[in-house]
C-alpha cells in the first residue's frame, strides 16, 4: 500500500496519470525509473543530475535534473520520498508556486510490465493556480513522452535468452 501523498487532496488543481504497458521484466522497469542515473538514460531531454545527498538511491534521494524544455534548459529540484523495490516510488518536486507529487508504480511478471506514472499537482501561489490549469496539454504530452522513453529503453534492454 502506498504512503498518502504529501498533498491536501481539496487543494490538489491538477491529476495526469499515464499508464504504459512494457514488454521487459518488473526489476528492469523499476530500476530504470528509480535510479537517476538510469532514467536519465532512457530520457533523452535529461541533459544533467547533480546529487544534492550522499544517497544515490531511494528514499532520501535528492538531485537536480537538468532538462531540455522547448529548446531551452530547466532545472528542478526532486527529493524521493517512497521507495518500495519493484513496486513504488514517490519523487516530490516544489517549482514556481506549485508542488508537484510523481508516484511511480510497476506491476507485471517476467515479460511485460504495467508502468504507471500519477502526478499530482497541488498551486501554492495565485500566478500558479492560474497558469497550472493552461499548461496542464502541455505538461501531459511531455510526461507521456518521458514515459515512452522508459518503454522503448527498457524494451531494448531486456536480456534475451
Amino acid at each position: 500500500m502506498h504512503s498518502e501523498n504529501l498533498l491536501n487532496k481539496e487543494n490538489v488543481m491538477s491529476k495526469i496519470i499515464i499508464i504504459k504497458t512494457v514488454h521487459a521484466p518488473v526489476e528492469l522497469v523499476f530500476n530504470t525509473i528509480a535510479d537517476i542515473r538510469n532514467f536519465s538514460e532512457a530520457v533523452p531531454d535529461i541533459v544533467d543530475v547533480q546529487f544534492l545527498s550522499e544517497i544515490k538511491s531511494g528514499v532520501g534521494t535528492r538531485f537536480r535534473e537538468t532538462r531540455l524544455v522547448k529548446g531551452k534548459e530547466a532545472t528542478e529540484e526532486m527529493e524521493v520520498t517512497e521507495y518500495v523495490e519493484n513496486d513504488c516510488i514517490r519523487i516530490i518536486a516544489e517549482s514556481h508556486g506549485t508542488i508537484w507529487d510523481s508516484l511511480f508504480t510497476v506491476a507485471g511478471n517476467s515479460m511485460d510490465t504495467e508502468l504507471k506514472l500519477k502526478l499530482e499537482a497541488k498551486a501554492n501561489t495565485l500566478l500558479a493556480k492560474m497558469i497550472n490549469p493552461m499548461m496542464k496539454g502541455m505538461i501531459k504530452k511531455a510526461i507521456g513522452k518521458d514515459m515512452n522513453a522508459v518503454k522503448r529503453y527498457c524494451e531494448a534492454h531486456v536480456v534475451k535468452d
